[in-house]
């Protein structure tokens, strides 16, 4: 049984899916020895990512392997509907309805564990919440997980310290397939695809803070530059704040970058990254917007109380109008920006995304029994088939290492 909001959109999002797959070559090359080896039959899957194209077509692949796929978002505004609509008309279980509210949110979750999973890919740490919470009697037959996110992650291991991870978790946001290619070079995109589109403003001459120079925000940063900003990061490691310094980027604290800011991005994995002394300062029509997981890098709350208006200006922009006369606008609700407001990550680099989810729960699966309840890297050999495919996808060739170079770099006589 699925819950969608309306199975007549199902030809809308069935033709997104079939775009997409046209440009995921290394997840359909793992779909053809799915297809073969059946490496899922007779296990059932829950996926939590965000319900739209790309992920539905990790759905269709993990099925063409045998499994029982059951679907479900990871964001209520990120959920497409005629996706969602297209995934259950092809007979995937499918519980997705855009712009739920948080418990109709946590709601579609449940249904979705419902199935007693023994594989999991979550993204941003829900289904683990809910299964060592108020879902542990659906947590019965888990072989393991993989997690999409850098927060999820730090979620995972916090509960592997504390004794209470429900199962095997492979941490696939830090595969070099992963945090390489789609943390640094698909937040990069996808976030001013979606800030662009949504503003329709410039991004040449305007001052744009980074908040957080990891992969994401480096990525970010790289975007707003070739684009001609002005950029300022801000950080709490010493070394990422030198390396965006020695990137040529200005570095300073929030407090003091929130004066000159004319978009504000943030991509910590934090909370409270944005607050109130920073919103006294910003200037008029200051751009608000999160490229981070949750909704609480920019204290919208806070913001909300302040406000004497609150106006719709576009969709997706709402400006807050302070008791000054200053507008400040935040986008998608200080949801992720790039997929609330935006079609989230180009297909080809969802394509080695999701290749690793894949190839990490067939990883689970050969090595059931085996594994305690920790978080586990992904196998360099998987990220290594991975990279390989890539570049052979886009008939790119680099050298190999001879066996005497082997020796050579192994060794210790030379």
């Amino acid at each position: 049984m699925s819950i969608v909001k309306d199975l007549a959109t199902a030809p809308s999002g069935r033709k997104k899916i079939e775009w997409v797959r046209d440009f995921m070559p290394a997840l359909s090359g793992i779909e053809e020895r799915f297809r073969r080896e059946k490496p899922f039959e007779g296990l059932t899957v829950a996926v939590s990512v965000h319900l739209e194209a790309k992920t539905a077509n990790l759905g269709l692949v993990l099925r063409e392997g045998g499994a029982d796929v059951h679907l479900t978002g990871c964001n209520p505004l990120s959920t497409q509907d005629d996706v969602a609509a297209a995934m259950a008309s092809l007979g995937v279980d499918t519980y997705g309805v855009h712009g739920v509210d948080m418990q109709g949110y946590e709601d579609l979750l449940v249904e979705t564990l419902k199935c007693h999973p023994h594989l999991i890919v979550d993204d941003g740490g829900d289904l683990i919440n809910l299964l060592g919470g108020k879902c542990v009697a659906y947590g019965d037959r888990l072989i393991g997980g993989c997690e999409e996110t850098t927060t999820g992650i730090h979620r995972l291991k916090a509960r592997e310290r504390e004794g209470i991870l429900p199962c095997p978790m492979m941490a696939v946001n830090d595969a070099k397939a992963k945090h390489y290619y789609d943390n640094k070079y698909g937040t990069g995109q996808s976030s001013w695809d979606a800030i662009m589109h949504t503003t329709n403003l410039m991004v040449a001459g305007k001052t744009v803070v980074v908040a957080g120079y990891g992969w994401c925000g480096k990525g970010i940063a790289m975007r707003a530059k070739g684009m001609g900003a002005d950029v300022i990061v801000t950080e709490i490691d010493p070394f990422k704040a030198l390396e965006a310094t020695m990137e040529n980027f200005r570095v300073m604290p929030m407090d003091e970058a929130a004066k000159y800011g004319d978009i504000f991005i943030t991509a910590t994995g934090c909370k409270d990254v944005i607050v109130k002394r920073h919103f006294d300062v910003m200037k008029n029509n200051a751009i608000l917007c999160n490229s981070g997981h949750f909704d609480c890098e920019v204290d919208v709350r806070t913001l909300a109380d302040m406000a004497v208006e609150r106006t719709v200006r576009r969709a997706n922009i709402e400006g807050f109008k302070l008791p000054d006369g200053r507008v400040l606008n935040v986008l998608a609700e200080g949801r992720l920006v790039n997929l609330a407001a935006g079609n989230g990550h180009p297909a080809e680099i969802m394509d080695m995304s999701f290749a690793v989810q894949a190839l990490s729960l067939e990883w689970l699966v050969k090595h059931k029994g085996e594994l305690i309840k920790k978080v586990y890297n992904v196998p360099d050999e998987i990220d290594d088939q991975i990279g390989r495919v890539k570049l052979a996808a886009m008939g790119l060739a680099i050298d190999r290492l001879t066996p005497e170079q082997e020796r050579y770099l192994a060794g210790w006589e030379a």
